[in-house]
């Protein structure tokens, strides 16, 4: 039986431009909107035509003799991802968190369309460079990090994965009742919520809990291992406060809730991709068996 040839898959979202397009139907529309706000459409354009130039010149560094095709963030959860595939996500850090949770091993090239604009912490890779990053990345030769990832399975047997982080609470603003146990410690807790993050997300949102709480825990982006943080944890007769902050390797969090309505489990900020967490629902948290390979050199 033949090889199968090589697939690049690039992944992008649609640019402010488009959504615009998509909301007001002519660029005339759009123009009057934003201008009746103050606004320009002229720098949205320009983003709009910067970005599909350097996706344009990612798709013509692709091996004449490969495959490619286009998936938007949208169809995601739709798209058959394939073993032979090498994954190109062309945009901010979190097109590749999006796409990583619907992967098995298929490496990872996040490429970066303005340096200028994106921090470029996993979109990193400049689009000059792509070319022999492909050709390497189907071969095993590219250095890869394995980065961790969370994640939750209910008793339900729904499941979630995230590169960053899991969020388990109430979907508004009201607290959260829950039991947490963790390290052979359980308690009765009232919060606005826990989060459960990787070692890349221990970067963004669970940072800024951290710095807020002053509870900082150490894990590297390729360590097995998760930290979990307690969002404003309100202690009374009934809840208590001792669990705030851990790291887990072996050991699960597990988190039984204690809402009668509005609970959820969701990743990586996709609040509207959730999970319902009712009264008596049981979700345990952990390092994911699988990790993201992200392409870095």
């Amino acid at each position: 039986m033949a090889a199968l040839t090589p697939r690049a898959v690039f992944v992008v979202r649609d640019t402010d431009y488009e959504l615009l397009l998509a909301r007001h139907a002519t660029r005339g529309q759009a123009k009057f909107f934003l201008e009746s706000r103050e606004q320009s459409i002229a720098d949205v354009e320009a983003r709009h035509l910067r970005f599909h130039a350097v996706l344009g010149q990612a798709r013509a560094a692709v091996p004449a003799d490969w495959r490619q095709t286009l998936a938007r963030r949208a169809d995601l959860d739709r798209f058959l991802f394939a073993p032979e595939d090498v994954v190109v996500a062309v945009g901010q850090d979190g097109l590749v968190a999006n796409v990583a949770k619907y992967l098995e091993a298929q490496p990872v090239i996040g490429v970066n369309p303005a340096p200028d604009l994106y921090d470029g912490v996993l979109a990193r890779i400049g689009v000059d460079r792509l070319g022999p990053l492909l050709l390497a990345s189907f071969a095993g030769a590219a250095r890869v990090e394995r980065r961790t990832m969370v994640q939750a399975v209910l008793d339900s047997g729904e499941r979630l994965l995230a590169l960053n982080e899991i969020f388990v609470g109430h979907r508004s603003h009201q607290s959260a009742r829950y039991r947490i146990e963790a390290g052979g410690t359980t308690e009765d807790q009232s919060s606005s919520g826990l989060i459960v993050a990787s070692g890349t997300g221990v970067t963004g949102w669970a940072r800024s809990i951290s710095e807020a709480t002053h509870l900082r825990l150490a894990i590297g982006p390729d360590e097995p291992a998760v930290g979990y943080w307690v969002r404003e944890p309100f202690p009374s007769v009934a809840t208590a406060t001792g669990l705030r902050a851990g790291k887990l390797t072996e050991a699960p969090l597990v988190v039984t809730s204690r809402m009668n309505e509005g609970g959820v489990v969701f990743a990586d900020g996709i609040e509207q991709d959730f999970i319902a967490f009712g009264w008596g629902s049981r979700v345990v948290i952990a390092p994911a068996p699988r990790a993201l390979n992200l392409v870095v050199a």
